[in-house]
């Protein structure tokens, strides 16, 4: 299974989206600091996720949603979850 993510940076509000394989060790990888775009942007919460079966699926995705970063699709996007 893949997963598409959102997070926020409880510092400053701002969001990352991301896919992965395994999304609790991800989150875990992204609140240590692993992750240097958002070293200094932790902690990181978990607002929005979804599920898929291919990991091509997923990066389409990722790619659509980061397309829309910011504009009302984004805010009703995770508004709804």
């Amino acid at each position: 299974m893949y997963y598409v993510y959102i997070l926020r940076s409880l510092k400053d509000g701002k969001h990352y989206i991301g896919s992965t394989d395994n999304l609790e060790r991800r989150i875990n990888e992204h609140n240590a600091g692993k992750t240097m775009s958002l070293k200094r942007r932790l902690p990181l919460k978990i607002i929005y996720q979804e599920e898929y079966f291919t990991r091509i699926e997923a990066i389409k995705r990722e790619k659509n949603i980061k397309r829309y970063k910011g504009g009302n699709a984004f805010k009703k996007l995770i508004k709804g979850r």
